[in-house]
């Protein structure tokens, strides 16, 4: 008895180090983890009992024991040589004599190596696995009563069997298996197993392209690992950043893969883990263009994937390696021989069907790096190799198909077959972009067409043909706007995550007056804008997509008026004028000649904007900011002075002009301007319905200089106007008094956040209100003035789609904005307002009141008028 009471002692020694090397393995503590399983094996493998209680006691600890330690040895060894180890453990399980133990045991080993095949790419074979797991467990559960423990066991292996299912594309089998492992893990209280189902519903939903969907899915997982005080998965960052590279957002996918990277090195992170989110890292740095960091993420993944011994995953890292080699080579327009036959090589080495899409897009690459080195025919043949997308079939599959024939039409002159080919691309791209939710979301989707709809434009401007330019750029730019503005939906916890941000940025402020360090209460702050950011990307609805305007439309709707829609291709700077009924097409200068001296002019005005300069050196200041204005005027605006005569204008900008102060320009003192991101938008906001006309809004932030502060004598130009100021100016008092107003004027110190557009914010009494907040008012401002900040400024995605403060007005149904592009003088901005204010107010339309108000000092209102004008 002595003999087996001490066996006992020692088998539960080793069950408790193999509980304990678990926990470290479900930390990332992958080193401790291995170092207390063998603890544990040898232990366990020291003895040899021989009652039979205990021997059943001993069997079973050994063979879990060893069952993980041979997982956990697929890190450093492979999969390969786990599989080996899980063969001597199935072995170890016949040796066991209770047939319910036995079931239960045979279960966990399998579930183990269909981990293992389907980490090493052999998905149909880790399904059949995963079935057999199944199998058993039912068995388990026929012989006697259900336990949680039993539970979750079914629950894992459910979990892993939808995995594979999702990644096989058996979307039904995988919603099924997914959607029971999330119900029974709920049933018996397994809460971290449901957030891990529901993690992999939202792979599931980005299979099959629904963004939002899988966004609101990983928030929920999240949400649930932090409620039960769990660290959240690295695969459930690493997830989120493939969803927002689906929605064309690459940097904000490379700066959520660069925290999962930080974290995973700190902690000493799995190989097979570091090397997914470098790969994703690599993927997102080729969509953003910074091709060097692509190329080392993508070496640094294949080598580690090398070791693993993942052949898909090896296939991905080479694949990103290609595509960057081939972008530097199309870029320079040197192709080396050996390049597109390396891609043809490679594709050929890939095993087919289980990496055809693989092989296919490395056929892609090489068919457009033979039609840059003008073997059309080879081209042709290595294309004909590539098959059709399916219905699940990624977007940037289906774009550089339909890249690839268009560039192959032009090859063989056919440029009409081309644009056919770049039509039914930029449709497929739209039904993408319908599925979007939040403005983020929505306006990141071009970066997937860009490519195409550049080839468009060009193709296009080289016939030389105004109308059909005219048409192709609406059809290609800002399609952000294209949709019915945002329906308001509340969302709770969108909501206290931005309460959470002002109350914080509140107390950095406090603490800051108070001489405390703020580093703490910054990283807090930090960390919530982030969740914020994440949660706004699955927000709001959007209504139907109206259609690209007509240019008949647009002309009747101009009447005396003429658009100016500009373009580039390359580094030509074109403009379309439309007339009366008359289109043009003027040819101008260099693109980048343009920004230049656009981003020269506005540095001149930002320098010239405090009221109380040294005269010597506001002189030298102003003489700069003209000659920068004189050269932009030269560029953009005179050689359509014949077109244009003295009519008033709508702008469509492109790129770097978004940010000119257009009534700057010499040529345009005192003309009215409006700014509007394409023909589209401005022909919606002109046309808005009416509604029941509301109040004028006048509203005044703390911390104001006293012009500025001032704004009660704005309200004297008006019958009626409410005074929102002091105290009463929070978040929610302006938000309410917002709501359905005719004309709304912000004096606030406002904050452009270029790298995080819609919380872009104006500081109010209680703290800042975002853009976020000020898109989601059911009934917006019919006119909004932003009177003391930069908030007119954009950041321009692909696709001439801006997003910022401003935009983010007009996409939810404002119909106007003014705010200055650069900074504006305490002093000079009281004067403008006081100027626009009494104009509007004697009857003036805004974009009139606007050009007359600027018109006195030019240099030191650099105002925009953006939307209707």
């Amino acid at each position: 008895m002595t003999v087996a009471r001490d066996e006992t002692l020692v088998i539960r020694e080793a069950r408790e180090l193999h509980r304990r090397g678990v926990d470290a393995s479900c930390a990332g503590r992958h080193h401790d983890a291995v170092r207390l399983l063998r603890r544990g094996k040898n232990l366990a493998d020291a003895l040899d009992p021989h009652d039979p209680e205990t021997r059943e006691f001993w069997q079973v600890t050994r063979i879990r024991l060893s069952s993980t330690l041979a997982a956990l040895d697929a890190e450093n060894s492979g999969p390969g040589a786990a599989l080996a180890g899980l063969a001597e453990v199935r072995r170890m399980v016949e040796d066991v004599a209770d047939p319910l133990v036995k079931d239960e045991l045979r279960g966990a080993v399998e579930h183990n190596r269909g981990l293992q095949m389907l980490n090493a790419g052999r998905i149909e074979d880790a399904i059949a696995v995963f079935d057999a797991a199944l199998e058993h467990y039912e068995h388990r559960l026929a012989g006697g009563r259900p336990t949680r423990a039993v539970a979750e066991l079914i629950v894992k292996s459910l979990w892993s069997r939808g995995t594979a299912h999702t990644r096989l594309g058996l979307i039904s089998q995988a919603r099924l298996d997914l959607t029971r492992a999330a119900s029974l893990a709920a049933e018996h209280e397994l809460w971290e197993r449901a957030a891990d189902a529901n993690h992999s519903l939202g792979v599931l939903e980005l299979r099959i392209g629904d963004v939002p969907a899988a966004l609101r899915r990983y928030a929920h997982s999240e949400r649930s690992f932090r409620e039960q005080g769990l660290g959240v998965p690295v695969l459930l960052g690493l997830d989120r950043a493939q969803a927002l590279m689906a929605a064309g957002l690459a940097e904000e996918a490379g700066s959520q893969l660069d925290g999962v990277l930080a974290e995973l090195r700190a902690e000493h992170g799995l190989t097979r883990y570091l090397a997914n989110v470098e790969l994703y890292r690599a993927a997102a740095a080729d969509m953003a263009g910074d091709l060097d960091l692509a190329r080392a993420m993508a070496s640094s993944a294949r080598q580690r994937m090398r070791r693993w011994g993942c052949e898909t995953c090896v296939a991905n890292a080479t694949l990103i390696g290609l595509r960057v080699d081939a972008r530097l080579a199309l870029r320079s327009g040197r192709v080396p021989r050996s390049l597109p036959r390396r891609a043809v090589e490679f594709a050929d080495a890939l095993p087919v069907p289980r990496l055809a899409e693989q092989a296919a897009l490395a056929r892609m690459l090489a068919v457009r790096l033979e039609l840059r080195r003008g073997d059309v025919e080879t081209a042709a043949a290595i294309l004909d190799a590539v098959p059709r997308p399916g219905r699940l079939t990624a977007i940037d599959y289906r774009m550089l198909r339909r890249l690839c024939r268009a560039e192959l039409a032009v090859a063989r002159g056919r440029r009409a077959a081309a644009l056919v080919e770049i039509r039914a691309g930029l449709t497929d791209l739209d039904h993408v972009r319908d599925r979007m939710e939040g403005l983020e979301l929505l306006s990141g989707t071009a970066l997937h067409g860009r490519e195409l709809a550049e080839l468009g434009v060009h193709l296009v401007l080289d016939d030389g043909n105004a109308r059909r330019l005219f048409a192709w750029l609406e059809r290609t730019r800002a399609q952000t706007y294209r949709y019915e503005p945002l329906t308001h939906a509340d969302n709770p916890e969108l909501a206290e995550r931005i309460a959470e941000v002002r109350s914080l940025t509140q107390s950095i402020h406090q603490a800051e007056h108070d001489g405390h360090a703020t580093a703490a209460l910054r990283q807090r702050r930090a960390e919530r804008l982030r969740e914020a950011n994440r949660l706004g990307w699955h927000t709001g609805r959007w209504g139907a997509p109206r259609p690209v305007a007509r240019l008949t439309d647009v002309m009747a709707r101009l009447g005396d008026r003429a658009l100016v829609s500009f373009a580039a291709s390359e580094d030509a700077l074109v403009a379309v004028v439309v007339v009366g009924s008359d289109v043009r097409l003027a040819r101008l200068g260099s693109a980048d000649e343009a920004a230049e001296s656009a981003r020269m002019l506005n540095a001149d005005l930002n320098a010239l904007a405090p009221d109380h300069l040294p005269e010597p050196l506001a002189q030298v200041l102003a003489g700069s900011a003209r000659k920068q204005a004189a050269r932009l005027d030269a560029l953009l605006i005179q050689p359509l002075a014949e077109l244009i005569g003295e009519r008033e204008l709508v702008i469509v900008p492109t790129g770097a002009l978004y940010a000119v102060p257009w009534g700057v320009l010499p040529t345009l003192h005192g003309r009215p301007t409006a700014v509007a991101p394409s023909a589209t938008a401005w022909l919606a906001a002109d046309r808005a319905g009416s509604r029941a006309p509301g109040g004028t809004v006048l509203v005044r932030g703390p911390g104001l200089p006293a012009a500025v502060g001032e704004i009660d004598k704005l309200g004297a130009h008006y019958t009626t106007a409410g005074l929102v100021s002091g105290e009463r100016a929070t978040v929610a008092a302006v938000l309410d008094a917002l709501d359905g107003a005719e004309i709304a004027h912000l004096a606030a110190h406002g904050v452009h956040e270029p790298e995080n557009a819609l919380f872009s914010r104006l500081e109010l009494s209680d703290g800042p209100v975002y853009a976020h907040e000020m898109a989601a008012l059911a009934h917006p401002p019919r006119q909004v003035v932003l009177a003391a900040c930069e908030l007119a400024l954009n950041r321009i995605r692909p696709g001439d789609e801006p997003l910022g403060f401003a935009s983010a007005l007009l996409a939810s149904g404002s119909q106007l904005v003014v705010a200055p592009l650069s900074r504006v003088g305490d002093q000079a901005c009281a004067a403008a307002m006081d100027d626009y204010h009494r104009s509007l107010a004697a009857g003036a339309r805004p974009a009139v009141a606007l050009a007359d108000a600027i018109a006195v000092d030019p240099l030191r209102r650099p105002f925009v008028c953006l939307g209707s004008g």
